[in-house]
């Protein structure tokens, strides 16, 4: 389902923008911002009602062309045909891996079955579709990739260990991303969001009035500050933080460890203590 408008910007299209988990929160209002900056857009998520209203709302708005591509990318028929437009699409310019769910509470007492799921969205289908677009990005030595990882990956006691463990995987596969693709004139961009205004918190079965107000940033200042990251060539972007001399020790600190993490004999603190 395609809507456009009689007039079209004046300004010159960025190429097209497909963005996942794009009919409410964080995907929705990435897909108001990349709409003024000139891109067209393909706005994938399961409900089409919410699609058709902010594709026709951002077409009206911007002249930007708008597509609804209706998608619950759990399933592996609509993972792969999202994947197989990718492949295609040469005027993909930038993909917003966004769609994701939260499962809370302990792995003692979850839903297996809902993890799961859980896994499938937050990690399958990034990966997935991070690879169908990597290829033509490739190519044609140009292109975006923005994940939409968490703070959370950083601090797996916080909250439930699969959910952070999912987002611990979005930003290990960005940052190596970034190794791959760089050199070939790809930007690829890891987004960390603290706890943000949106749906998930009550989809996930934690209201987000039972959370400290102060932890929690508006969807259109997150995605702002990440947009302003992108602009400035950040592999990480954190947008609650300002002491982002933290984040860099941190990352060298990591780096650091390297030449240590893998040797040929074990480290002296492990030798056996003779009996006495």
């Amino acid at each position: 389902m395609t809507a456009s408008a009689a007039t079209h910007s004046s300004r010159p299209s960025l190429g097209t923008a497909l963005i996942t988990g794009a009919s409410s929160g964080i995907g929705a209002m990435y897909a108001d911002r990349l709409a003024r900056r000139g891109y067209d857009l393909i706005l994938v998520a399961r409900d089409a009602t919410r699609l058709a209203a902010l594709a026709y709302r951002l077409t009206q708005e911007t002249g930007v062309r708008t597509e609804v591509l209706q998608a619950d990318l759990i399933d592996r028929s609509d993972l792969a045909r999202v994947e197989q437009r990718l492949h295609s699409d040469a005027s993909i310019t930038l993909l917003l891996n966004n769609a994701g769910i939260a499962v809370t509470g302990t792995l003692l007492d979850a839903d297996i079955d809902a993890v799961e799921r859980m896994v499938a969205l937050n990690v399958l289908a990034p990966t997935r579709l991070a690879a169908a677009a990597a290829k033509g990005f490739a190519a044609r030595k140009a292109g975006t990739l923005i994940n939409i990882a968490s703070v959370l990956a950083l601090l797996p006691e916080m909250f439930s260990g699969t959910y952070s463990g999912t987002k611990a995987y979005v930003l290990n596969l960005t940052r190596s991303l970034q190794q791959e693709l760089g050199p070939m004139g790809v930007r690829v961009q890891a987004v960390m969001p603290g706890a943000t205004r949106t749906e998930i918190w009550d989809r996930a079965g934690t209201p987000i009035s039972h959370l400290p107000q102060d932890m929690l940033m508006d969807v259109d200042a997150m995605v702002d500050a990440a947009l302003v990251g992108l602009d400035r060539g950040e592999a990480v972007t954190i947008p609650s933080l300002e002491a982002v001399h933290e984040w860099h020790a941190l990352d060298d600190a990591r780096r650091a460890l390297g030449p240590f993490l893998s040797l040929r004999q074990p480290a002296p603190r492990y030798a056996a203590t003779p009996n006495a």
